[in-house]
């Protein structure tokens, strides 16, 4: 789900946070997050528009899929995140969210507990659990 280079300087960023170029970009550009919930927004706003490199280069290496598997668009549409609580404890932390997005003519729900961790400096994605609905 997303394709790249759909977003122009002064659209609203995926994420929900100002425009893009103020937002997520910056990130996807090449700027470091400062916290994992910064990252989680930007990974978001990058399988939106499909930023594939910068989902594998923030994703650990022991967990992450190929970059070719990324690129393979489903034809989804991601369509909101709403971050229910970031919690952080030195270089470790943990970000639960809900994204929605529609697939074949049907919404869905995405809740993700992601956990994150800070490896020389840089905040990385090591996995997510998925809490039932309630």
């Amino acid at each position: 789900m997303g394709k790249k280079g759909q977003t122009a300087a002064r659209q609203a960023c995926p994420c929900g946070g100002a425009d893009y170029s103020s937002c997520c970009a910056r990130f996807h550009r090449g700027e470091a997050p400062q916290t994992a919930e910064q990252l989680m927004r930007a990974r978001y706003s990058a399988y939106v528009l499909g930023e594939w490199e910068f989902v594998h280069r923030t994703w650990d290496e022991r967990g992450r899929p190929s970059l070719e598997e990324l690129r393979d668009d489903d034809g989804g549409k991601w369509l909101g995140l709403e971050v229910k609580r970031h919690a952080q404890d030195g270089d470790g932390a943990v970000v639960e969210f809900v994204a929605r997005y529609k697939l074949g003519g049907r919404a869905h729900r995405l809740h993700e507990v992601s956990r994150f961790e800070r490896r020389d400096g840089l905040w990385i994605y090591v996995d997510g659990s998925f809490p039932e609905n309630k």
